[in-house]
């Protein structure tokens, strides 16, 4: 397993924002679709580059990275032993990883779901 590289900046958009499709082109979803998720099915570790954009909105984060988790895809503890967050703003990786946690701290558990 060979570990992957991921500038967001480079390889996605400078500008990435919203949560879905159609929010825009560069959404959050599309970021876990395209690279995301198949990154972290090849296997090793994810490395993400996230400096060089104008900035993160909170619907794009939550959706590249929170959703994972949440549809069982990876769990917490994978998406904390894989993925390797990189920035010069050290709150950013801090609020990414904040997603991978569900339910967050402090909120219950999604109607409909059930805790097993």
């Amino acid at each position: 397993m060979t570990d992957t590289m991921i500038n967001i900046a480079r390889d996605f958009a400078k500008t990435p924002a919203g949560r879905v499709p159609t929010d825009g082109p560069n959404s959050g979803t599309r970021f876990r679709d395209e690279l995301l998720v198949p990154a972290l099915l090849a296997g090793g570790r994810v490395i993400i580059e996230l400096d060089g954009t104008r900035g993160y909105g909170s619907s794009f984060l939550d959706e590249a990275f929170g959703t994972v988790v949440r549809s069982g895809t990876f769990s917490t503890e994978e998406m904390l032993d894989r993925i390797e967050l990189h920035s010069q703003d050290p709150s950013l990786p801090l609020e990414i990883r904040s997603y991978f946690y569900w339910p967050r701290p402090g909120e219950g558990q999604p109607e409909g779901q059930s805790v097993h």
